[in-house]
């Protein structure tokens, strides 16, 4: 909690018995885990309807399917496409400006409250854009206004997330837990792609509502239960007391002064509090923030690009010569989200083990270039072969957007050089999503366009996309294998002359 004086979340006060000495300190990481990863899992659900019913609002097509939609004004003519990707485009504009404004506000603020009202914002406009089904709406104005207010409260979440695990938890292993955290946004994308697709049966407004209910539940177990930071509770003291009795029963006091200069993270840095929140422009000028806010432009757009399109993509592109359901379209397109899930925790663990991030990114990114080429010139040969390469090309696309928005933004947020400032997490972390989520916005508005010349255009989009990604992370790249090519030399002639 980054407040002198932070609120107490109500649910201990109700069971007091979650509190320390009863539960301990792994208790409630893995407990802020768990409350963290609803939250965001539950945001993403809640952005994922409009993908959804594209295919629904959009131009119909000549298929063997027995729909009858005949579409909604005003996205149902020649326009449609266009239509529908500036809507992506006012929600994500406003969610990428926002996102710069919430990292400033989060680091100055009680967390859990900033959070829990992002939520709140966010299912209710959710649900106001599904009232156009029942009332009968077809301005423009209308859809473009709910998109552009809800993604300002969509933008609060992501800051606040990753401001309240990286309290937690220190650099060690970083990248494996959150990569296995970061699923969440590729089993809200999930969640909210079933749960719009299943209900989309009974008319396109309930898979904004349903999803949109989702959001403030979720929202009312964080604001009764969440814990922003250890101090909140006094486990600073009982965690940081532990490790001084291991390290004076091991190797004394020497050891324990090493271990308190080297230690990363803020859970170890009892002045944190008294430092002042850093500077937009000063967290620009961290080491690394810049390199790895461009990548992430050109990555999420190619991410973001799949979670707004893809639906309406398999919807308009027969596989073995059949066009797909509404519903069924809706359901295949988690696959790309699964293969995210495991994307995630391969780029966090692979990049923890040989500890360059930078490396990892750019791995991943180059190759998904030929994944995405396959899908494309593949994907339409059967639906073994589509779900296949749609896996692949989810797994190798979301892993670098997925670690770059974690644990490359933790690690950044708490670098040796601000000594580790918690009040520097949010702001750093809102500059490099921030940046990608500009990237975010371009993606499915030029989607839009471009699919009206056919949808190689489009895939040629995001293969120039992804290099501009992995060139932004070259230099940085490039330094980290130089690093492990000098430690590999010190191993080896430490070994020889022994």
């Amino acid at each position: 909690m980054q407040s002198k004086t932070p609120s107490i979340a109500p649910g201990f006060i109700l069971f007091p018995t979650l509190k320390p000495p009863h539960k301990t300190l792994f208790f409630h990481q893995i407990f802020v885990l768990i409350l963290t990863f609803l939250a965001y899992a539950s945001f993403h659900a809640s952005r994922k309807p409009p993908s959804i019913v594209k295919s629904v609002l959009g131009p119909t097509i000549q298929s063997n399917s027995s729909s009858s939609d005949t579409g909604w004004a005003p996205f149902n003519g020649p326009a449609g496409p266009h239509r529908l990707g500036e809507l992506d485009l006012a929600f994500l504009s406003s969610y990428a400006v926002g996102m710069y404004f919430a990292g400033h506000v989060g680091d100055r603020i009680d967390l859990r409250l900033f959070l829990v009202f992002g939520m709140m914002g966010s299912g209710l406009f959710t649900i106001i854009f599904g009232f156009a089904y029942w009332f009968d709406v077809h301005w423009l104005g209308y859809f473009m206004g709910v998109q552009a207010v809800s993604g300002v409260f969509q933008s609060i979440g992501w800051p606040c997330v990753v401001a309240v695990v990286g309290n937690w938890f220190g650099k060690e292993k970083r990248g494996l837990i959150m990569g296995v955290w970061t699923s969440h946004t590729s089993v809200g994308n999930i969640i909210g792609s079933v749960v719009a697709s299943g209900v989309l049966e009974f008319g396109w407004g309930w898979s904004f509502l349903v999803p949109g209910v989702l959001v403030i539940v979720v929202g009312v177990l964080v604001f009764c239960f969440l814990v922003v930071s250890p101090d909140d509770l006094g486990l600073e003291m009982m965690a940081h007391g532990k490790e001084i009795e291991m390290n004076v029963e091991g190797e004394g006091v020497g050891n324990l002064e090493k271990m308190e200069s080297e230690e990363v993270g803020l859970l170890e840095n009892k002045d944190s509090d008294s430092l002042a929140a850093i500077g937009f422009l000063e967290a620009w000028r961290l080491p690394g923030v810049a390199p790895f806010a461009f990548c992430l432009f050109f990555s999420k757009l190619v991410a973001y690009t799949f979670l707004y399109w893809l639906p309406f993509y398999i919807r308009h592109t027969a596989v073995a010569g059949v066009h797909l359901s509404h519903k069924t379209a809706g359901i295949l397109s988690t696959i790309f989200d699964i293969g995210g899930v495991f994307g995630g925790v391969m780029a966090g663990l692979i990049s923890d083990i040989i500890d360059a991030r930078a490396v990892t990114s750019v791995t991943f990114l180059l190759l998904s270039i030929p994944a995405l080429i396959l899908y494309r010139v593949y994907g339409s040969v059967s639906m073994v072969t589509n779900i296949t390469l749609m896996f692949l090309s989810g797994l190798l696309v979301n892993g670098p957007y997925s670690l770059i928005t974690t644990a490359v933004a933790a690690d950044l947020g708490t670098q040796d050089l601000i000594k580790g400032n918690s009040r520097a997490l949010a702001t750093v972390t809102a500059i490099i999503d921030g940046t990608g989520s500009v990237g975010a916005a371009l993606g499915p508005l030029l989607a839009g366009y471009i699919s009206t010349r056919g949808w190689n255009s489009v895939f040629v989009m995001l293969i120039v996309a992804i290099l501009f990604a992995s060139l932004f992370l070259i230099r940085v790249a490039k330094s980290e294998i130089e690093r492990m090519v000098n430690e590999g030399k010190r191993l080896w002639s430490s070994v020889t002359a022994s």
